[in-house]
Order: structure tokens, then C-alpha cells, then sequence
């Protein structure tokens, strides 16, 4: 029993144009953050306990939460 192999149509030499450079360029600027640094600190092992319980209950990250009240504490500066 032979197998018989077919090809599809040849694809047709049009191209799509190209996004425009300068767009993605200015779009791409626009999306820049300030870096990051890290921060260890120590905490006792009851306050970890609380911070964790309640960012689990709002589905939140303790960094995030974190970066908020320090946010709320020093300002952006």
C-alpha cells in the first residue's frame, strides 16, 4: 500500500508590510520602570505569621503589600 504525499499551493511573494519602527520604538519607551533594589529585613516570626495570613485571605504578595506601606510611609520620591 503506497502513501500518497500532497503539497499545498505555493505561497504567494506579497508581503505584509512591516510594523512601523518608530511606533513600537516610542510605544516600547513609554513602558520603562524604575529599577529595583532588594530590602531583607528581620521580622519576628508572629508578625510574618499575621502579614502572611492576611495577604493569602486578599489573594496579595507581601512585597506588594510592603512596597505600599513604605510607598504610604517615605513617598515617592
Amino acid at each position: 500500500m503506497s502513501k500518497k504525499v500532497t503539497f499545498g499551493a505555493r505561497p504567494s511573494a506579497v508581503r505584509a508590510p512591516a510594523p512601523d519602527a518608530e511606533a513600537w520604538v516610542a510605544e516600547r519607551a513609554t513602558d520603562e520602570r524604575e529599577p529595583m533594589k532588594r530590602l531583607t529585613i528581620d521580622i519576628p516570626a508572629h508578625l510574618h505569621r499575621a502579614i502572611k495570613t492576611q495577604c493569602a485571605s486578599r489573594g496579595t504578595k507581601i512585597a506588594d503589600e510592603l512596597r505600599e506601606l513604605l510607598l504610604q510611609k517615605y513617598g515617592k520620591s
